[in-house]
């Protein structure tokens, strides 16, 4: 605040909401008090478009545009932006850059995630019940070591080389 008013600015606006939503009456009335040939100051960018999503981003470069429009320029006191000006433009441009590259990273890991998930749940029998034929065998010759009861399980499953929730499901299924 204080950094605006150092800059000359003359009416300081201070929003609440969150820049996520999409209604903030502090940026409506703002808006509506912005002529041709005014500079909006702000502080610092991040905070219009630090959420990194493309969403954000669309809306700050059209809030930008609906600016330009008007004939209202945004100047950004530690960003050293300021849209009236060839740099300034460049430079609003170069910020944007990254935020939507990391908008598109997102949605390609979605889309991976999406197309990961369809496959799994196309498959109708999913993963096979019971023990594999070489875990069967080990756990058939833990069981004869077991039933001779002169190893502990800790022993057998060591030397038959099965865990012991293998030769646990074996002895349950059996």
């Amino acid at each position: 605040m204080d950094a605006l008013a150092k800059a000359g600015c003359n009416i300081i606006f201070q929003e609440k909401a969150s820049g996520v939503k999409t209604y903030r009456p502090d940026l409506e009335k703002m808006l509506s008090q912005l002529w041709k040939g005014d500079m909006l100051c702000i502080y610092k960018l991040d905070g219009s478009g630090r959420t990194a999503t493309r969403q954000a981003l669309k809306n700050l470069l059209e809030l930008v545009a609906g600016f330009e429009s008007r004939g209202v320029g945004l100047k950004s006191l530690t960003d050293s932006i300021d849209t009236t000006t060839p740099q300034g433009r460049l430079v609003l441009n170069i910020f944007g850059s990254p935020a939507s590259s990391i908008a598109q990273q997102r949605d390609l890991i979605r889309e991976r995630i999406k197309a990961g998930l369809e496959v799994v749940r196309g498959r109708k029998d999913g993963r096979k019940r019971g023990l594999s034929s070489e875990a069967q065998k080990k756990a058939m010759l833990a069981e004869v070591y077991y039933k001779d009861g002169k190893l502990g399980v800790d022993k057998i499953v060591k030397s038959v080389g099965v865990s012991k929730m293998t030769f646990d499901k074996h002895l349950h299924l059996r």
